[in-house]
């Protein structure tokens, strides 16, 4: 019998886990999120990183989810009263590097985590890709996503330092389009300037929010698989392709209409490699994220799980495996996971 596909161990949900352990506020003061606390307040930023490093996790994500030079230019705090500039920005994104490195154990490595452009928005649009008219196409957003790695090349060795970048949360088919147009060469990127150039393998994992299996513009997981894997649209393949932010209990569902989509692409010639399966569910317990008010709740008549979480997850990676497609399976957690659930998944998949 083969040896099952390995499993990769993930973080959890950091700005929820911030909120729920540390009593951390965040509000439309704080656009960058989670990354504020890179801004004022690194030591309890350090100490819930270092929950999860402790578990310990294999990969440790950077708090750099919402950062971007706009999240910059509207962070107003004492140090910086009109702002954080894109030169000024290079000793916090240093530190979100250098944080990580110390919360996580010693033979863990680090992944770049990048939002999409609507986790940058005020209010956020990760959930519904409803993006505002300069960042509606393609060529927008490969622009932005571009101009928001550049900001990385002042981190000093960033390509030495990570092992990943790990794009989460998309919600529409152009944007995982333009983050592979990042990577790619400038033939293949439209004639312009090609993108920042790591060494590190990148993922893209996608976003179901609701109740249905598509993506928020409305994407049958086919169409994102083919945008996600076809070499047609680019150059730059991602190694890794999943789920994030989205309920658990979708999962099994989304797991084969991933795998089907992967082996047509197999089938036809169009994929050589198996990539790596990305899977961090929310770690809710029926709650809904209100991107107005942002907090969550629960809707009415919402009924609890029966399975913990982290048995609905392995179940999952059960699932995954025995569809011999994916040459590994990472897995974490996203919103409301925090490192208490990590550690009872890694009881029970270890």
């Amino acid at each position: 019998m083969d040896d099952p596909t390995p499993v990769v161990f993930l973080d959890g949900g950091l700005g929820t886990s911030l909120e729920d352990h540390y009593g951390v506020k965040f509000d439309e003061n704080t656009p960058l999120w989670s990354s504020h606390l890179l801004v004022d307040d690194p030591d309890t930023l350090r100490a819930c990183q270092t929950d999860f490093g402790n578990i310990p996790v294999h990969i440790l994500l950077t708090a750099t989810y919402q950062v971007s030079k706009e999240a910059f230019l509207q962070t107003k705090t004492a140090d910086y009263p009109n702002g954080i500039s894109p030169s000024d920005a290079s000793y916090v994104l240093e530190l979100a590097l250098s944080i990580a490195e110390q919360a996580k154990a010693p033979t863990a490595s680090i992944a770049l985590s990048l939002g999409p452009y609507g986790a940058c928005m005020i209010p956020s649009q990760e959930y519904s890709g409803k993006y505002d008219a300069e960042h509606d196409s393609a060529d927008q957003l490969l622009d932005w996503h571009r101009d928001r790695l550049r900001l990385f090349e002042q981190v000093d060795s960033i390509s030495r330092r990570i092992s990943w970048i790990a794009f989460e949360t998309i919600p529409r088919i152009d944007e995982i389009k333009a983050i592979r147009e990042t990577f790619g060469c400038p033939s293949s990127n439209h004639g312009q300037s090609a993108g920042v150039q790591f060494d590190a393998p990148f993922w893209i994992s996608c976003v179901f929010p609701g109740d249905d299996y598509t993506l928020p513009d409305g994407s049958a997981v086919d169409q994102v698989v083919d945008a996600l894997l076809n070499p047609a649209y680019s150059d730059a393949t991602p190694d890794g392709i999943g789920i994030n932010c989205t309920k658990v209990a979708k999962l099994p569902q989304l797991i084969r209409m991933y795998g089907s989509a992967v082996n047509r692409l197999v089938s036809t010639g169009q994929l050589k490699q198996q990539p790596t399966l990305i899977l961090c569910p929310d770690g809710t317990k029926g709650e809904v994220y209100d991107t107005t008010t942002k907090t969550w709740r629960v809707p009415a008549g919402q009924q609890a799980p029966t399975l913990p979480w982290e048995e609905q997850l392995e179940h999952a990676v059960s699932l995954a495996r025995s569809q011999r497609c994916w040459r590994t399976i990472h897995v974490g957690g996203c919103c409301k996971a925090d490192y208490r659930d990590l550690t009872r998944l890694r009881a029970i998949l270890s």
